[in-house]
């Protein structure tokens, strides 16, 4: 431990430019294309960084109530969003409720098969059509419960009690109000700019990357939502970086290379991080077998073989058991590694099969948020897709261990526990900003930027937001 702290507290190569200067050691590439398996994943075997400044980042972003009102106008309303799985809304009249902050989003599926996305209000007097939060089956109808006023799935007006009373409707113009909604590897993605770009503009690269990790062909086998204490940027951005690892994480220092973990920056709505696990510690000299047992196995290493390689097997054989398919053909990476795209702004999606989480993260207050987490397994071969797993609501001093068969509970409990402390440090902080990492943290810098092209448009953003 002394020699690893040594290394990473070394003192930096002036020579290097900025933003060029990575952690001592073998690099994630190295290791991704010295495995054979990897090959079949060539999305993973790029890389594609960027310096995008070192200025401090103001605290104020977070902590000012200016600001929050600032995306609650100008971010959430003109940006595309994941609202539910195609699961969740499987036939003919299955509905879904998105909501973040005043904006709500009824999702239904159509007698056409059609999903369409309505804004949640009556035309009448304003009143919500669902509870926030609500999903259901087999509506034949959409009806407003205030008054009886209905309208057919695909939003056309279908009866008006006392009908005679309102000779001023037309019909064909009292719809409902339909805003766009389009679906990718299995999300349904709503947007409530009706002159928004199409949601292919923001994925990116997504698309092409994840088209051989199918996971429209998976399902939602835990849901949780998880009140957090802090601002939804804080804590989103808590996990877009693979740094916390040594103080938050401390049981994996050794096993992980998370000191050399690899930060994409893909455009301004996706970035990723490549984090490579069952490696050993870049900064240690571990041999094969020495990870291989902290790895907890007791049996031995097979000549010629990584720790990595061997574990990877053992998972392969173990989860596709256990998930009723077969994994033989899954590479090295995606079997074990966590990998995380982040979609601005607010979702992360993870194609690993050991790690295989979904993030997003919805802002309740300036000092409060929701962070919802879904674990897509994949569908056993041969057999329905189950039902997606109901949602388990925990409050925001409840454990993730709280949550049956969630082995990554007590990650996810160290991870949030840092928020309490990390809240009150912004409010307190005389310093008027945080200092970002060069590389380690260019996701967080590359969100800002595309946060503030968003209210970059907005004359009146205060300097101490700049």
């Amino acid at each position: 431990m002394k020699d690893m702290m040594k290394a990473l507290t070394a003192q930096p190569d002036l020579t290097l430019a900025p933003g060029e200067a990575r952690a001592p050691g073998p690099s994630t590439q190295d290791l991704l294309q010295s495995e054979p398996s990897n090959a079949q994943d060539p999305a993973l075997l790029t890389s594609s960084d960027a310096f995008l400044g070192d200025e401090d980042l103001p605290f104020a972003r977070y902590t000012h109530q200016q600001f929050f009102d600032l995306e609650m106008q100008h971010l959430w309303p003109k940006v595309w969003q994941w609202a539910c799985r195609e699961e969740h809304i499987r036939k003919s009249g299955d509905f879904y409720t998105y909501d973040v902050g005043p904006y709500s989003a009824l999702v239904i599926r159509g007698e056409d098969n059609q999903i369409r996305a309505f804004v949640n209000a009556c035309p009448h007097r304003g009143m919500a059509l669902t509870d926030a939060g609500s999903c259901g089956q087999g509506k034949q109808f959409i009806r407003c419960p205030f008054h009886g006023m209905a309208w057919h799935l695909d939003g056309s007006l279908r009866e008006i009690p006392g009908r005679w009373d309102f000779p001023h409707i037309e019909d064909a113009e009292f719809g409902l109000d339909e805003i766009p909604c389009e679906t990718w590897a299995g999300f349904v993605f709503i947007n409530f700019d009706k002159a928004c770009e199409p949601l292919e503009a923001d994925l990116g690269v997504l698309p092409e990357h994840f088209k051989n990790w199918g996971l429209e062909d998976r399902f939602v086998s835990v849901h949780t939502v998880k009140t957090l204490p802090g601002n939804w940027k804080m804590c989103m951005e808590g996990f877009l970086e693979a740094f916390h690892v040594l103080g938050t994480h401390p049981e994996v220092i050794h096993t992980a290379s998370w000191a050399n973990t690899q930060y994409d920056v893909f455009g301004p709505t996706v970035t990723r991080f490549l984090q490579t696990v069952a490696t050993g510690n870049p900064n240690e000299t571990q041999s094969q077998a020495e990870i291989y047992r902290l790895l907890g196995y007791t049996d031995e290493l097979p000549d010629g073989t990584t720790a990595r390689e061997q574990h990877a097997q053992h998972q392969r054989a173990a989860l596709g058991q256990r998930f009723k398919t077969d994994l033989s053909a899954v590479s090295t990476s995606i079997m074990l590694d966590s990998i995380e795209y982040h979609l601005f702004p607010n979702a992360c999606f993870f194609p690993g099969i050991q790690i295989p989480l979904i993030y997003r993260f919805r802002p309740t207050g300036l000092g409060t948020c929701i962070h919802e987490v879904l674990l897509l397994q994949p569908v056993p071969e041969g057999a329905p897709r189950p039902l997606p797993a109901e949602p388990i609501h925990l409050g925001m001093n409840d454990s993730y261990t709280q949550v049956p068969d969630f082995p990554l509970a007590k990650v996810l409990d160290q991870d949030t526990e840092n928020f309490y402390r990390q809240w009150a440090g912004m409010n307190a902080s005389m310093k008027p900003g945080q200092t970002l990492a060069n590389y380690q943290e260019v996701r967080i810098r590359n969100f800002h930027n595309t946060l503030d092209d968003y209210l970059g448009q907005v004359e009146a953003v205060p300097l101490i937001f700049k």
